[in-house]
């Protein structure tokens, strides 16, 4: 089964169609958690960020050039921010987040981890002060 030419479709709307679509339209067919935020209305910081993507998209630039950094990991990942790179920050370093459109519905913070994968090293090599003194093999 080849997906190449399959084009992407979010809960039967094309990509152009949700790009088109009024906010409160849109929210209409998000997941029930970002509908009610939507419908709330977005915060201050929210509505700003997403004027800046509106202004830097109406420009042409999508990122490439002055990466966008946000520190909003709870903003949702709507349609017209697909194919911009945005640099979230995850506490102690913004991480690039390319959207992509399966993407949309989610939450920015989603995609830039807080926190490593514990790796542990072997007993004597780079490990506490405590096991300094076992011997090396």
């Amino acid at each position: 089964m080849s997906f190449a030419g399959k084009e992407f479709r979010y809960r039967g709307y094309t990509l152009e169609e949700l790009v088109a679509m009024p906010l409160d339209k849109l929210a209409e067919v998000l997941p029930a958690r970002q509908r009610r935020t939507l419908k709330r209305g977005l915060k201050d910081s929210h509505r700003k960020f997403l004027e800046k993507i509106r202004r830097l998209k109406a420009a042409g630039e999508t990122g490439k050039r002055k990466p966008i950094k946000t520190h909003l990991r709870d903003m949702i990942i709507l349609p017209e921010m697909v194919g911009m790179t945005i640099h979230v920050y995850n506490g102690k370093e913004y991480v690039p987040v390319e959207i992509r459109p399966e993407m949309i519905g989610h939450y920015l913070g989603e995609f830039a981890p807080t926190c490593k994968k514990v790796e542990h090293g072997e007993p004597g090599l780079k490990a506490t002060r405590s096991s300094m003194f076992l011997p090396l093999k």
